[in-house]
């Protein structure tokens, strides 16, 4: 019984769809929980005070982590580890994860020490805008969030593990537990012990996400050797000096984006109480996308490419046609998505956080943000499948340049925005005035998801064009499917209003149930029009879907084109 248990997480997925379709039902799943998640946290405090005091603690543990955990992540060592398991030496492989294991737990235990001893310092500097209480909570929280990034970065190494062999449901169910595990702190820890509660409930979820990728280790490409025995071979092999020099672009990128996440904190907390909830709340609503679809499909592209690269196959070749196709499913999914929940973003605020403390101010402020940040979903999730194509080309200075770029744009456009405000408040009123929120108290928040979507599209931008000129132009057929995405994706917002404006009337709008009877119905309604407009043109990739999920992938093997195979 238990070795049947372990095999079915152990399953090795070879198709592109395959794998992406289970990673992204597990976004699905792990997205649901974060819903739940923020439901409680939206219920028991309101946007107020108390949630920004928790969100604005991830941000020290959260640069721990992509500083840090980033020099033992997939995008970077899988490669070394692919390339030795192809050429059939284990033990070099075994090595590489052994000594990197190791030193990473070295550093990151030595870092988390002096941040802890530091914190009463770091901490002025993530939220200067609060009061000396809230600072004394944010002290006490931020120590306890410590222990995530430790946990993290242990997972993300086994995560080698696990993509190397394809066994992607391990992988998948890490962040369906860490949500689990935040979801039982705001349940079981917070009435006991307060905020602290939350915080433990993090570490709780961190720890879920770095267990489920122990059974990968039992029968796995490789195991650990002993400290003693790679420490007294050392001197055979220093691909994880290798590694460090290659990484450290990808972690000054990451840590970029924290940076500047940081720096919007900071600013936010100069603003009316509650805007830095507002942003989080409104920020992992839109991720909801970006999670079952950018990041689904990028981690299933991803052996495939590094696969493809190593093997020569780069220019005009399968690597470009593979990323092309990515692309391709990609904008097929998220466009829809995009425009679909823009028409229906007061229903879904309404139904998932409009209850308990969170009141109309905060539904319409978070609905508002919400539609701000939607706009970029589809290049987030296309900057997702960039970033990996060049980090399995091996090249990581470019991205690095790139998102850093973008990051400063963000930040300058935050702080330009905000002095636009102040000096032409007409700005300021059309914007309120477009998504109805000028009766509203705190849209100056509406900044911050104003300035980080005209960054992502700008990202995007760089990134298309770079890729073009070091690869070559994408295939004809990139261009045709992206019409066909966006024409269907057009008719099925404009169908989806049409019946929210015929139900209005109809359905008692003062009641959850009707709220939800309403955005279900015209949401569905969309989707079918968006269904029939791409039959109608003959689009392949619903024809691709279709037949994927009409094989039964699940159950046996079907047959996929070269350009989707992994």
């Amino acid at each position: 019984m238990v070795r049947r248990f372990l095999n079915f997480f152990q399953k090795e997925l070879t198709g592109l769809h395959e794998a992406a379709f289970l990673l992204g039902l597990s976004a699905l799943l792990s997205q649901l929980l974060a819903l739940l998640r923020d439901r409680l946290l939206a219920t028991s405090f309101g946007a107020g005070q108390a949630l920004d005091v928790y969100y604005a603690a991830f941000r020290i543990p959260d640069l721990l982590y992509v500083f840090l955990g980033s020099f033992v992540s997939v995008t970077v060592v899988l490669p070394f580890l692919l390339g030795y398991l192809e050429k059939g030496n284990r033990p070099a492989a075994e090595h590489l994860l052994s000594s990197l294991l190791y030193n990473f737990l070295i550093v990151m235990i030595l870092v988390i020490t002096i941040t802890f001893v530091l914190m009463p310092i770091v901490i002025d500097w993530v939220a200067p805008g609060f009061s000396l209480t809230s600072r004394l909570e944010l002290l006490h929280l931020s120590r306890i969030l410590l222990l995530s990034p430790l946990l993290l970065g242990l997972s993300n190494l086994f995560a080698n593990l696990t993509q190397s062999s394809k066994k992607f449901l391990l992988y998948a169910l890490s962040p369906v537990l860490y949500n689990l595990g935040i979801i039982l702190g705001v349940i079981l820890f917070y009435p006991y012990w307060g905020l602290s509660g939350l915080a433990w409930g993090v570490v709780l979820g961190a720890f879920f996400h770095f267990a489920i990728q122990w059974p990968a280790l039992y029968r796995g490409p490789v195991t650990l050797r002993s400290p003693l025995t790679v420490w007294r071979s050392s001197g055979k092999t220093h691909e994880w000096r290798k590694i460090f020099l290659l990484s450290w672009p990808r972690t000054l990128t990451l840590s970029a984006n924290q940076l500047a996440t940081m720096v919007l904190v900071a600013l936010a907390s100069y603003l009316t109480a509650g805007s830095i909830a507002v942003f989080n709340f409104a920020y992992n609503l839109q991720s909801t996308i970006v999670a079952i679809i950018g990041v689904s499909y990028s981690v299933a592209a991803f052996p495939t490419l590094v696969r493809l690269f190593n093997n020569g196959n780069s220019e005009q070749g399968p690597f470009i046609r593979q990323l092309a196709a990515t692309i391709r499913h990609i904008i097929f999914w998220s466009l829809p998505a995009l425009v679909l929940a823009i028409v229906l973003r007061a229903q879904i605020v309404r139904v998932i956080l409009g209850t308990g403390k969170f009141d109309w101010r905060d539904t319409r402020l978070t609905a508002a943000a919400l539609a701000v940040f939607l706009i970029s979903v589809t290049a987030q999730s296309l900057i997702l499948l960039f970033v990996r194509g060049y980090y399995a080309c091996g090249q990581t200075r470019k991205p690095l340049i790139i998102n850093v770029t973008s990051s400063l744009l963000v930040v300058l456009l935050t702080l330009g925005l905000l002095r636009l405000f102040v000096w032409w408040p007409a700005i300021k009123f059309g914007l309120a005035h477009i998504l109805r929120v000028v009766d509203v108290q705190g849209v100056d928040i509406l900044i911050l998801p104003l300035a980080f979507t005209i960054g992502s599209l700008v990202n995007l931008f760089v990134f298309w064009r770079a890729f073009r000129r070091d690869f070559g132009a994408f295939p004809a057929l990139l261009h045709k499917s992206l019409g066909q995405s966006t024409i269907a994706a057009l008719v099925a917002g404009g169908v989806t209003y049409l019946i929210l404006q015929f139900l209005a009337p109809v359905l008692d709008q003062t009641t959850g149930l009707g709220i939800f009877t309403q955005g279900l119905f015209a949401g569905l309604a969309g989707l079918a029009s968006w269904v029939l407009v791409l039959l109608g043109v003959h689009n392949q990739e619903i024809a691709e879907v279709i037949r994927v999920l009409t094989s039964r992938f699940w159950r046996r093997q079907i047959v996929v084109p070269e350009s989707e195979q992994l």
